[in-house]
């Protein structure tokens, strides 16, 4: 599996994501559509940047009851995205309902994922908030366990945390990480963050890259810098 760099797309309206994507002529980067997008514009936006030629990241973190997330994923699956998931906190009975929502007729499905702990989290509030005393490493690994006895591809996790998830579940266990940053840009409201080049020595498969592309005064240099950096 190569590595890849998914732009995200976090935009107030389908004008704005259009005049974004635009921009690159000679590549189609893979985007990720959030929820800040898609509840603004609903399914449509999904075919409207298909249909530009991009992969899709749906990254709308379902998190419910199991039948619930399992009909909610049989919509979803009408859309012709490339990845999609849930939340790992959601235990693995709604995980494997997930995965059978998702799954059309002829047996094909896009890419499932689980949130392990966003990265905007820190050891400490989930620890005093969350309650959850158990250090934030194994917590993420406990949770990417989960995920693949359910029948998930991967996780997202922190690229700090991708190398230790890829030791314990196996190096065809997908790591989604964002939490990314130029090495000398801001980290805005991240905590556990590293550059495109470290994210690749660790062993990140992909990694989500917004506001240092979306507001970059050339977002095309700014990508291709990421690719360079984490490809190669």
């Amino acid at each position: 599996m190569g590595r890849d760099v998914i732009i995200a797309c976090d935009f107030n309206n389908k004008e704005e994501v259009v005049r974004f994507l635009e921009k690159f002529k000679e590549t189609k980067p893979f985007v990720k559509i959030g929820m800040e997008l898609f509840y603004a514009q609903g399914p449509d936006i999904v075919r409207t940047i298909k249909g530009m030629g991009h992969k899709i990241f749906l990254d709308l973190k379902l998190h419910d009851i199991p039948n619930t997330v399992k009909k909610s994923m049989s919509v979803l699956a009408g859309l012709d995205v490339d990845m999609c998931n849930v939340h790992a906190a959601g235990t693995k009975a709604m995980m494997s309902a997930a995965i059978e929502g998702l799954t059309r007729a002829d047996g094909t499905r896009p890419l499932l994922i689980a949130v392990t702990q966003l990265t905007s989290t820190s050891e400490e509030m989930m620890q005093e908030e969350l309650w959850i005393e158990r250090p934030i490493d194994e917590t993420v690994l406990h949770y990417a366990s989960n995920a693949k006895e359910a029948g998930l591809d991967g996780v997202v996790c922190s690229p700090l945390e991708a190398g230790k998830v890829h030791d314990f579940c196996g190096a065809g266990f997908v790591t989604v990480t964002p939490g990314v940053r130029f090495a000398d840009g801001d980290v805005g409201d991240q905590k556990r963050v590293t550059t495109p080049a470290k994210a690749r020595e660790i062993g990140s498969d992909y990694i989500v890259v917004g506001r240092p592309i979306t507001q970059a005064d050339d977002p095309v240099e700014a990508y291709n810098r990421c690719v360079a950096e984490f490809v190669g």
